[in-house]
């Protein structure tokens, strides 16, 4: 590995780390010497993954922290800052998703979204900000999705909080950047985790293999390279974007989608 993806002696945060896309980037960014605060509302979920870093060798913390509370987040930052002296990098991957027709959100829909993945994202930022700025160095990096870049059906309400996170990174990166603070966004397309498996559930909640086998199928369809996105292709890019190889890279949308989208 080069040395300029070598994350000796910093430490990350990462949110919605006790599963899926987040806890794979913990695992990527500890596996390059990063020491991990694994962080996500089922503390025993984070303690999974602080424990797969562990028994990998790397360094790792568990916190059980609900991103929506805005004190708690606050004190989670402290902490880790306090513990380790330092705050390098904060991926924020705590989201949850709503579906069905923009005419029938309701306000229940709206405000657990937004407050898990726009007010959650900000709250962690405005934190990470408050560390990072006094040492004039930092990396923010935000979860959106390839749902900024087209309408996608039946997905409004997550859909418009990945776009508010989108324009909020791009602004946090404009007000940081004098401040040696770089804030970035992965926007991933679909990848097979267990918020997606709603697409292949049947009706009694067990997998349903063949639903599965055409989803996957038709996502292949979609992308010029013909292929699925893993997590491990997002937890490669956001190690990028911690990393000194990015460090003159803020303000932008890394698109992880196969070629599904290719706006300008």
């Amino acid at each position: 590995m080069s040395d300029r993806f070598d994350l000796s002696g910093r430490v990350a945060v990462v949110t919605g780390a006790g599963s899926g896309l987040g806890a794979g980037t913990a695992v990527r960014l500890a596996a390059a010497g990063a020491h991990v605060a694994c962080v996500d509302v089922s503390g025993a979920n984070a303690d999974d993954t602080a424990k797969r870093i562990a028994d990998a060798g790397g360094a790792a913390g568990a916190y059980a922290v609900d991103v929506r509370h805005k004190p708690d987040v606050d004190a989670l930052l402290d902490e880790v800052a306090a513990t380790h002296g330092r705050v390098d990098v904060v991926a924020n991957f705590a989201g949850i998703i709503r579906t069905g027709p923009v005419v029938d959100i309701t306000v229940s829909d709206l405000d657990a979204v937004f407050d898990v993945n726009l007010k959650g994202t900000l709250f962690a930022c405005q934190a990470a900000a408050r560390h990072m700025v006094p040492r004039g160095s930092g990396s923010i990096i935000n979860v959106a999705s390839a749902a900024v870049d087209f309408a996608a059906r039946n997905n409004g309400v997550y859909s418009m909080s990945k776009v508010a996170v989108a324009q909020l990174s791009r602004t946090l990166a404009s007000e940081l950047g004098g401040a040696g603070i770089r804030v970035n966004v992965l926007a991933p397309g679909f990848v097979a985790t267990a918020m997606t498996n709603r697409h292949f559930t049947a009706p009694d909640g067990s997998p349903d293999e063949q639903r599965r086998d055409a989803v996957l199928a038709g996502h292949r369809k979609s992308t010029p390279l013909g292929s699925i996105c893993e997590p491990e292709d997002v937890a490669d890019a956001a190690l990028y974007l911690a990393s000194d190889a990015a460090r003159f890279v803020t303000g932008q949308i890394l698109r992880i989608n196969g070629g599904v989208a290719m706006p300008l």
